[in-house]
């Protein structure tokens, strides 16, 4: 024979080795119990997203005056594999490719150098050019998502009511990395001229849109000091609704008039419009919630349920929340699934020895 006689050293040390089958057998079901549980394990995605805009730059401008700017500066990031870039009139993206072996856990000190040596360029690029801005955290997984439709509210309404609704779960649910929205449509206020109007009154766009900018101007206008206290003086007239941009006071042919003799102004939606989102055949609006790293998707999932149903219950008769998609039950399914099939096989197995053992006593669901 060769080694020990592993079968022979348990039978004369019984004593020893049922108290080590019992501390493993329990060591294993608090593991099992207390691991995080999730539908996908978490992993890094060494890839950060680089972008800026020019507008009204020609592709050769963008090219020259960003992209080549760029990437020579993102050449020296520690670890990088490759630099990939699309470059459009005005605009680019700049894929920023870590090596596969570089280790995961230098990866967010990688993405704050990138921050930082491109915040030491900023100065350099043109004039007009917004950004660059950064994305490395488009590899979180929202499990659960939460849709709302209204009847008889309009966007902005249902927008600012979803939005309690995200400020109560962040407040009232431990174990939430992040809530994003989903089919959200900004707001724009449209200034439409009448150029038939701004003709007749001898007015050129530019003109009218200095005076707009300078009514909405904000600039400090100087502090009063006394013997007890500093009181702050600040200049009236900033716009409080859209209405008030028709009250801008323009100057044509040495006569004033107002902004609203020469345009009308409405509040309206991004057009074209931003990525929609549809449930039941309604427009709608969505939370999607994402779990932080070695959470347990079960607990998160029961934590969101509860605070919906108390936040839910004060949202105004018309505002219905509909969840269209649970990780949670996905997760409780699979671990069903594999405890299931784990005591069917020790059932197989050790048939004599199981049926001296309940399901209760493995820890196994019954039935």
């Amino acid at each position: 024979m060769i080694g020990p006689n592993l079968s022979e050293w348990a039978l004369k040390n019984r004593q020893l080795t049922v108290y080590m089958m019992v501390v493993a057998v329990i060591a294993g079901a608090f593991a099992f119990f207390n691991l995080g549980r999730d539908e996908d394990p978490p992993f890094t995605i060494k890839t950060m997203l680089v972008s800026a805009v020019w507008p009204g730059a020609t592709i050769e401008e963008t090219q020259t005056q960003l992209t080549d700017r760029l990437e020579r500066r993102l050449e020296e990031t520690t670890g990088l594999d490759s630099l990939r870039s699309i470059t459009r009139p005005g605009l680019i993206t700049i894929f920023v490719d870590l090596t596969n072996d570089f280790s995961p856990d230098r990866v967010p000190e990688v993405w704050q150098e990138v921050r930082n040596g491109i915040g030491d360029i900023r100065h350099t690029l043109p004039e007009g050019a917004i950004g660059p801005f950064f994305n490395d955290d488009f590899g979180d997984v929202f499990g659960i998502n939460y849709a709302f439709i209204a009847d008889g509210f309009s966007q902005r309404e249902l927008r600012d009511h979803v939005d309690i609704v995200r400020t109560g779960l962040l407040r009232q649910v431990d174990g939430i990395k992040k809530i994003e929205w989903i089919g959200v449509q900004d707001e724009r206020i449209m200034l439409e001229f009448q150029p038939d109007r701004v003709a007749a009154m001898g007015l050129d766009y530019s003109q009218v849109f200095a005076a707009i900018a300078a009514q909405n101007v904000v600039r400090p206008a100087g502090v009063v000091t006394t013997g007890e206290e500093n009181v702050a003086i600040r200049v009236s007239g900033s716009f409080e609704t859209e209405a008030d941009l028709l009250e801008v006071s323009l100057v044509a042919n040495g006569r004033m008039l107002r902004l609203g003799d020469i345009a009308t102004v409405r509040r309206t939606l991004v057009d074209p419009p931003q990525p929609m989102l549809r449930v039941n055949g309604q427009p709608a609006m969505a939370l999607a919630i994402s779990m932080a790293e070695g959470g347990d998707i079960l607990e998160l999932g029961a934590q969101v349920t509860r605070a919906m149903d108390r936040i839910v219950a004060d949202l105004p008769l018309g505002i219905e929340a509909i969840m269209i998609s649970n990780q949670a039950e996905v997760v409780d399914q699979a671990i069903g699934e594999f405890t299931t099939s784990l005591k069917d096989w020790m059932t197989e197995t050790f048939p004599e020895a199981i049926s001296r053992i309940s399901p209760l006593e493995l820890g196994l669901p019954v039935g």
